[in-house]
């Protein structure tokens, strides 16, 4: 199948694809949000799509990576 073909399977409403998708979390940070997601017993999934909601306005405001000179900059330390 062309790269055309799957595009043009893709659902046109992305807020109903359910498709499974990857994540990655340092071991510190997963571990937090595995206490929280116990804490108000929700899912994993429920704790990450909240905190996205909530800090989304925030994360708009940081400038792109072609914004910044001298390269990428994180929270990570890495």
């Amino acid at each position: 199948m062309s790269d055309k073909e799957s595009a043009s399977k893709l659902p046109i409403d992305n807020k109903t694809d359910k498709r499974k998708q990857s994540l990655y979390f340092p071991e510190s940070m997963l571990q937090e949000i595995k206490e929280e997601a116990a804490r108000l017993d929700r899912s994993l999934s429920w704790i990450v799509q909240r905190a996205w909601k909530i800090a989304r306005t925030e994360i708009k405001k940081l400038p792109s990576v072609n914004d910044v000179e001298g390269g990428e900059d994180d929270d990570t330390g890495e």
